[in-house]
């Protein structure tokens, strides 16, 4: 039993405090895409405003950031730390 509880207390995780911060990066990116791309509000409902549905913003912009934001993630995931 003792030397049950001294595997438990060398426990490796497989991803290191960098890999995280990177991942939290990512997703804070990922997520400034969708809600740019989720846009404005539309002052009138009754009435389709085109200019607010295609705007840059939402076309451009906001698939560009969570592009970006999966890209970041896939380097976290594979960045090797430098403790190894």
């Amino acid at each position: 039993m003792n030397s049950n509880h001294q595997e438990n207390k060398h426990f490796k995780f497989f991803f290191h405090k960098e890999n995280i911060i990177w991942m939290l990066i990512g997703l804070l990116v990922i997520a400034m895409g969708l809600i740019l791309m989720s846009g404005g509000r539309n002052t009138n409902p009754n009435v389709w405003d085109v200019n607010l549905v295609y705007s840059s913003m939402r076309i451009t912009v906001a698939p560009i950031l969570i592009i970006l934001g999966f890209l970041i993630e896939i380097f976290a995931i594979l960045k090797k730390s430098k403790a190894e």
